[in-house]
């Protein structure tokens, strides 16, 4: 086998996602397998796993599969080796600012949550500390 390729248990391991999840992925047409095993099995690339953690990354911002995708065709387009024009160049490369703002609204929404759930569990720790018995000497 080819050392450039990789079977899907490997990359599960390396992007965290698992089997079933990689599998759906190819169902809905997200990351394809570069190649197939004389086995059948799927054979992925180094540009299959970027794409996966792509997706990965985008999951817990709420990103939608059709988001995902339609990220994926404008980076895809914008490394790709046709040649774009400068207004299509432009448009694609508005497309990625509009999912990089989308992206750094959600993580301020986390940050504000994760502060949210810091406090709650600093103040049960506070109310556990009321009741500890004093110390008998």
């Amino acid at each position: 086998m080819d050392d450039k390729h990789m079977q899907i248990g490997e990359v599960a391991a390396r992007t965290e996602l698992s089997l079933r999840t990689i599998r759906h992925y190819e169902e809905t047409g997200l990351v394809i397998p570069s190649a197939r095993s004389q086995g059948g099995f799927r054979l992925y690339t180094e540009t299959d796993v970027a794409r996966l953690m792509v997706i990965r990354r985008m999951k817990p911002l709420g990103f939608t599969l059709d988001q995902m995708r339609d990220l994926l065709d404008a980076t895809d387009r914008l490394d790709g080796e046709d040649a774009l024009d400068a207004d299509e160049r432009a448009a694609l490369l508005e497309r990625v600012r509009t999912y990089r703002q989308a992206a750094a609204e959600q993580v301020e929404k986390l940050r504000v949550q994760l502060a949210r759930a810091e406090d709650f569990a600093t103040a049960l720790g506070a109310r556990l500390d009321l009741d500890v018995p004093a110390a008998r000497p």
